[in-house]
């Protein structure tokens, strides 16, 4: 399948530093050029340890905003990419919000050394990843096993959010339990998009809402997203096909929510009870947290908010130097918290977070959002577009200009590069 260039973001203004490279004859995914070393506003230029040396961090310890922050990063994958399984990968990260297809190739290409795009939707395609709506109601691409473990746990969150949605009172006075089951039965005979699920719907139960009842059906009951829908570059419109068939396994009891708070940590600790609600959706995460108490080590972050992790993890040192990164839009290192101050400056939220609900693709710099980016396709090129916040030091534009040519070299081989990083 071709891989079409996409636009995370909007392009702003002129761009000042434009480069262009040639392609390479074969049009094979040239070696990304050599990277300058992690910029670092404490130790510029300073080569990154393979492993970062833990913080002295005892029960209790009050942790700096920097010593969350590269927590953060070195559970996410950030600090320096890894030779994972793209399906291991997702699966340390809790999965990859999804509601656009493009987002989670390029957060694996950010963790993963040597990712192929190719290989994400040969991985959708074998039913190894599925896209489905998961946590906090958002569409997700995670492993299959993740899936069949979790969804179940998830349903009556689910239920909730849909019933206090507009769309809810469409279908409050229904049995909401026969429209689902009629969905399933619907559509395991045949995978179909959200309108033609209403339609065969409505011919059930003539005075329903067709849109209403497709999506409590889709929002409610366990279906999977049938490729192409969700792979790079797609525009088709999602069919929809029962989980249990489509994978060809039950789905697990709902218990997970121990295992999926304990997942949490391990890929976004330490965290907060309010993070761990923000990114799951579940109710009484607060009894679920004491519940594990013996697993978990509590601190203390800058504002005194009491934090929690696994006990046997330990935390890099808050000086560990961050390589610049190019993030997805919408990915969960912005969304997986309800405190984001830790790789986000409250004043930039504006410039991330738009009133009509995207997240804009960021620049990561000594391990803080410091600007957004794009990659956009043209007649006969592709470019990378970075949006600085502020104006950018010499050895700073050197390490976004490489990591704007590693994704040239993923994303678009055979075509002339173009990258422009903007003036602040």
């Amino acid at each position: 399948m071709p891989l079409a260039a996409f636009s995370p973001s909007p392009v702003y203004g002129r761009g000042v530093g434009v480069r262009a490279r040639e392609p390479s004859p074969s049009g094979r995914h040239p070696r990304p050029p050599p990277q300058p070393a992690p910029v670092s506003s404490r130790q510029t230029g300073a080569p990154m340890p393979a492993q970062p040396r833990a913080a002295n961090t005892g029960e209790g310890a009050v942790l700096s905003l920097r010593a969350l922050n590269r927590a953060l990063l070195q559970r996410q994958g950030l600090l320096e990419r890894t030779g994972a399984s793209p399906v291991a990968m997702i699966e340390q990260l809790g999965g990859l919000q999804a509601q656009a297809p493009n987002p989670p190739y390029l957060g694996l290409w950010s963790r993963l050394r040597d990712f192929r795009p190719e290989r994400l939707t040969e991985l959708m395609q074998q039913r190894q990843v599925v896209r489905a709506t998961m946590m906090r109601g958002t569409l997700h691409l995670v492993s299959a096993a993740d899936y069949l473990a979790w969804r179940a746990t998830l349903t009556p969150m689910l239920q909730r959010l849909f019933l206090h949605s507009d769309q809810g009172k469409a279908v409050k006075h229904m049995d909401l339990q026969a429209l689902s089951l009629s969905g399933l039965e619907l559509l395991s005979a045949q995978a179909l998009n959200a309108t033609a699920l209403g339609a065969a719907l409505q011919g059930r139960w003539p005075q329903g809402d067709a849109s209403a009842m497709a999506r409590w059906v889709r929002g409610v009951a366990a279906l999977v997203h049938v490729p192409p829908a969700g792979v790079w570059d797609s525009h088709q419109q999602a069919c929809f096909a029962p989980a249990a068939q489509w994978l060809g396994q039950s789905l697990a009891e709902a218990d997970a929510a121990d295992a999926m708070v304990l997942r949490y940590l391990a890929a976004f600790g330490p965290a907060s009870v309010r993070d761990i609600a923000t990114w799951s959706g579940l109710q009484g995460v607060r009894a679920i947290v004491q519940r594990l108490r013996p697993q978990l080590r509590g601190y203390r972050g800058p504002d005194g908010e009491e934090l929690f992790d696994l006990a046997d993890r330990t935390l890099p040192d808050a000086d560990t130097p961050a390589p610049a990164r190019l993030v997805a839009d919408f990915d969960n290192l912005l969304l997986a918290h309800a405190d984001r101050t830790r790789v986000l400056d409250a004043r930039h939220k504006d410039a991330v977070f738009t009133r009509n609900g995207i997240v804009r693709a960021t620049v990561l710099l000594d391990g803080f959002v410091r600007g957004t980016w794009s990659l956009q396709r043209e007649p006969g090129a592709t470019s990378v577009t970075i949006a600085p916040f502020a104006a950018l030091k010499k050895p700073e534009r050197a390490a976004l200009a490489a990591e704007a040519e590693h994704c040239l070299a993923t994303f678009a081989p055979g075509v002339t590069h173009e990258i422009r990083i903007e003036s602040a």
